[in-house]
């Protein structure tokens, strides 16, 4: 898909389709404006006969309007002004994308103004609708003996002002590097457990190196973890065929001696639940449990396309979680790599004894932040629903960071308390620490669990366990924590050089 910023008056834009907002009760764009104008008026008439009110998600198709260029134009109502959110916008954009994809039509104009959201902010303004376009445009195929027919439109352009040009065309770009990540983590995601094994991932992370001489990778396999005393991490990995790999990327944006910040990502190929077997209904989805590690693997491709002027590490603990004759019992004690001791009581808490062992593993490198990214609970889907990812933090300034920056991008998360008074739900009378606390709290006690292993720097957990994919007939991989993590390096690379 070719995305492109063009200036021009909107009458004379050949295209097969323009794409213009009209506001409730009559509110013309500028741009709905001028081509009402064009026509004499056939906007204005439209809505006199009460064929179009304007009202948020209605669309209405017209051909051939007379004194417009365009083949097509698609009036499309924006709402009311003060009632114009970011979750409207992504649903307005969506599904136009997917109204001129069923068209048929090999280029689209969205000339909206800005006021798709209340928020004219011309550079988030472009940058999502980039986003959302390109994720519309999604479609896996993978691994189907019938491959998708190829889309017509080959080119979206975006409307904008001559004064305002060169912002549109940084958003652009950003916001094509980041659907870019979002892409990558969603193919991630829906591969099949018995393609996307911890292996693979090491061969994806593997790729990535390759195609940018910016980000370097280093995959320690069985023996080196255990070596180094990683015997959080193994436990879970061993009572698979397949074997478990730490992968540690490197991303040089900066200063070799800038101290760099950090990603961890779950890897949690395919989750069985190892000998506290989950349940046979709906378990397919747990090729899903390694959506954290596809966002953060997404993320580094994004800010090394982007070439932001920062250092990242990014550290994706994988493994398969089954059992076997060799698989981790309920009631064993491991040792981690930090030297505490875990009883597991369930082995289907599997995720955070895969990160313990990274977040004392990234220590070596120092980092300024550090923010974990794991589909941990269903205790979250609980609290937050599918809608907000889980925000847990012991540190403020950087919980506060990563608020904004979900809000901006339109990938919120909801901050959840990190008190101490849940730490003693973690107690163990045969080790330093449990690897469950109980149903109560089931979230909180998980980031608890991590908490330990994260006091020598700034750190955040990300629960992402309601938000990485849908269920249902929509059944896939979302993408997400790729958009709300590339704008919290963003904002941080442009703090720096600000």
């Amino acid at each position: 898909m070719d995305f492109e910023i063009i200036t021009a008056s909107p009458a004379e834009i050949e295209t097969e389709c323009l794409i213009i907002g009209v506001g409730a009760d009559a509110e013309f764009t500028p741009t709905a404006d001028a081509i009402d104008t064009a026509s004499s008026g056939y906007i204005r008439a439209l809505i006199d006969a009460g064929d179009f009110s304007g009202k948020n998600g209605e669309s209405q198709l017209l051909r051939s309007l007379p004194g417009v260029a365009a083949k097509r134009v698609i009036l499309l109502g924006l709402g009311k002004a003060g009632e114009r959110s970011l979750p409207k916008q992504q649903t307005l954009i969506t599904s136009t994308t997917g109204v001129i994809t069923k068209l048929g039509v090999s280029s689209a104009v969205f000339a909206l103004d800005c006021t798709s959201s209340d928020d004219d902010d011309i550079y988030r303004d472009t940058r999502h609708i980039t986003m959302w376009s390109s994720a519309a445009l999604y479609s896996y195929d993978a691994t189907k003996s019938k491959k998708a027919d190829p889309i017509k439109l080959e080119h979206i352009h975006i409307l904008t002002q001559e004064e305002q040009v060169e912002v549109a065309e940084g958003a652009l770009l950003d916001g094509v590097a980041i659907a870019n990540g979002v892409s990558s983590a969603r193919e991630l995601g829906n591969l099949p457990g018995n393609i996307c094994t911890p292996l693979y991932l090491a061969e994806h992370a593997q790729n990535l190196a390759s195609e940018f001489e910016s980000i370097s990778v280093e995959v320690l396999d069985e023996n080196q973890m255990t070596e180094l005393g990683m015997g959080a991490l193994m436990a879970v990995g061993k009572g698979s065929a397949v074997p478990p790999r730490l992968l540690v990327l490197k991303y040089n944006g900066a200063d070799e001696s800038e101290k760099p910040h950090a990603l961890v990502g779950k890897g949690i190929t395919f989750d069985t639940g190892g000998i506290s077997l989950k349940p046979g209904a709906e378990m397919d989805e747990m090729k899903f449990d390694m959506c954290g590690a596809a966002s953060v693997l997404g993320t580094i491709e994004a800010i090394a396309e982007m070439a932001l002027p920062i250092n990242l590490v990014v550290l994706v603990a994988a493994a398969e979680n089954m059992p076997s004759d060799r698989a981790t019992k309920p009631g064993d004690v491991v040792t981690t790599l930090s030297g505490q001791t875990v009883e597991i009581l369930n082995t289907d808490a599997e995720g955070r004894l895969v990160l313990c062992d990274a977040l004392t593993y990234v220590e070596r490198f120092e980092p300024q932040s550090v923010i974990d990214v794991a589909t941990l609970t269903g205790a979250c889907i609980i609290a937050l629903g599918n809608q907000a990812t889980g925000l847990m933090s012991n540190n403020q300034e950087l919980a506060d960071k990563i608020l904004d920056a979900g809000q901006y991008a339109g990938d919120r998360a909801w901050q959840l308390p990190l008190w101490d008074e849940y730490q003693q739900q973690l107690d163990s009378n045969f080790a330093d620490i449990a690897n469950i606390g109980g149903r109560p709290a089931g979230t909180i006690t998980a980031a608890c669990f991590l908490s330990r292993f994260a006091k020598k720097f700034a750190w955040a957990h990300l629960d992402i366990a309601g938000v990485a994919w849908n269920s249902g007939k929509a059944k896939g991989a979302t993408g997400r924590c790729v958009p709300l993590l590339c704008q919290y390096l963003l904002d941080i690379a442009e703090e720096k050089e600000s």
